[in-house]
C-alpha cells in the first residue's frame, strides 16, 4: 500500500512539472530553455511549398527570396520536424547571448544548425520565439545557394581596399571613385593568373581613355618584389599594382578564396561583377560596355533635363546621338 502511494505521489509530481513547463511555454511572461536541430529558414519562403519533404528547402531560389524578405524585416526562423511526414514547426529567432555577426540571419539561411536557447510564446497567434544563446552549424547549403547569398551580401555595396603599391606608397579603392575599375587578384605563382593577363593588359590599354582603371592585387609577399617585378616585365603589363593582398580581401568582394579572382567596381564605388577563376576577355568587355552605356544614358538625360524643353522628337534624336557617339569609341 506505501508502494503504491509512493508511485501515485512520483506520477503526479511527474504530470506537475510537465504541465508547468508546458504552461510557462505558452504564456507570453515565461520562457523555456530548449536545445533545437533544424534548418535556419525565412519563415515566409517556408511556406512556398506545401510539403518540404518533397521539396526540400535551400535551393538557390529559396535563397533569392530569403534576401528579399530580409530586407524588408521578414523573421528568419529555425524549422525542426516533428515526428514523420510534413510536419514541422517554426521558431522565429531573435538576438540572443550568441553573435550572429550581421543584422540579419542570412549567413546561416539553409544551413542545418543546432540552437540553444530561450522559448517564448507570444501575439495573439502564440508563435515561438527562440532567442539564440548558442549555435552550431551541422550541415552547410548547396554551393549554388551559397553563391546566391554571397552575391547578396557584395553586389551593390562598396567595399574598401587599402594596399601599398610598388613604391611603398599607400594606394586605396575608394580613390578610384569617378572611375570604372577591373580589380584581379593575381599572384607569380598562380599559372592561370598568367593566361589572363594578355586580355587585362588589352582592357586597360583599349578602355583607359573611356575611364576605365585597371588595379592588379597581387598576393605575393610584398618582400618578393624583385620577382613580382620579373612577373610584370614578362607578361608586360601596363596597369598599376598593388601588393599584400589577402584572402581576406578577396571574400570580402565575394571571391573564393583561390586565385585568380577579378571583381568589378562601378563610377560610385559599389561592386557589380566579380567572378573567381580566370576570365574571358569578351565576358569582362561586355559588362564594362553596359556600364559605360548607362553612364552616357544617364549623362544625356541630366542634359535633356537641364536644357530649355523642346519637341520629344528632337529631345530622342540627341540622346540617340549620344548614345552613337559613346558606341563608336567603344574598342570592338
Amino acid at each position: 500500500m506505501k508502494k503504491t502511494l509512493l508511485g501515485f505521489a512520483l506520477s503526479l509530481a511527474v504530470v506537475t512539472v510537465a504541465a508547468a513547463t508546458a504552461r510557462a511555454q505558452g504564456e507570453g511572461s515565461a520562457a523555456a530553455t530548449l536545445k533545437l536541430e533544424g534548418q535556419v529558414v525565412c519563415s515566409q519562403c517556408w511556406f512556398e511549398s506545401d510539403d518540404r519533404t518533397k521539396t526540400p528547402y535551400g535551393t538557390a531560389a529559396d535563397l533569392k527570396c530569403a534576401v528579399d524578405c530580409a530586407a524588408k524585416g521578414v523573421d528568419a526562423a529555425l524549422a525542426v520536424r516533428e515526428g514523420a511526414g510534413n510536419n514541422f514547426k517554426l521558431y522565429l529567432l531573435e538576438d540572443g547571448r550568441f553573435d550572429k555577426g550581421a543584422k540579419d540571419w542570412l549567413a546561416f539561411m539553409g544551413k542545418r544548425v543546432e540552437v540553444a536557447g530561450t522559448v517564448e510564446r507570444r501575439g495573439a497567434e502564440r508563435k515561438s520565439y527562440l532567442k539564440v544563446n548558442a549555435l552550431n552549424v551541422v550541415a552547410g547549403g548547396n554551393a549554388a545557394a551559397s553563391s546566391v547569398l554571397q552575391d547578396a551580401k557584395v553586389i551593390g555595396t562598396q567595399v574598401e581596399l587599402v594596399l601599398r603599391d610598388l613604391y611603398g606608397t599607400e594606394q586605396r579603392l575608394s580613390a578610384l571613385g569617378g572611375r570604372v575599375v577591373v580589380l584581379n587578384f593575381w599572384a607569380t605563382y598562380c599559372e592561370p593568373c598568367r593566361k589572363e593577363m594578355p586580355d587585362l593588359a588589352a582592357i586597360q590599354n583599349n578602355y583607359a581613355a573611356l575611364g576605365v582603371q585597371v588595379i592588379g592585387a597581387s598576393a605575393d609577399d610584398p618582400a618578393a618584389r624583385s620577382k613580382i617585378m620579373g612577373f610584370i616585365k614578362e607578361t608586360k603589363l601596363n596597369f598599376p599594382v598593388w601588393l599584400g593582398a589577402t584572402v581576406g580581401d578577396m571574400e570580402r568582394f565575394g571571391l573564393a578564396p583561390v586565385l585568380p579572382g577579378t571583381v568589378i567596381i562601378g563610377r560610385d564605388g559599389r561592386v557589380v561583377w566579380h567572378k573567381s577563376g580566370v576570365i574571358k576577355e569578351a565576358e569582362v568587355k561586355k559588362k564594362i560596355d553596359e556600364l559605360l552605356l548607362l553612364a552616357t544614358q544617364e549623362q544625356a538625360r541630366a542634359a535633356a533635363g537641364a536644357k530649355p524643353r523642346a519637341g520629344g522628337e528632337q529631345q530622342a534624336k540627341a540622346s540617340d546621338a549620344k548614345e552613337e557617339e559613346y558606341a563608336s569609341s567603344v574598342p570592338s
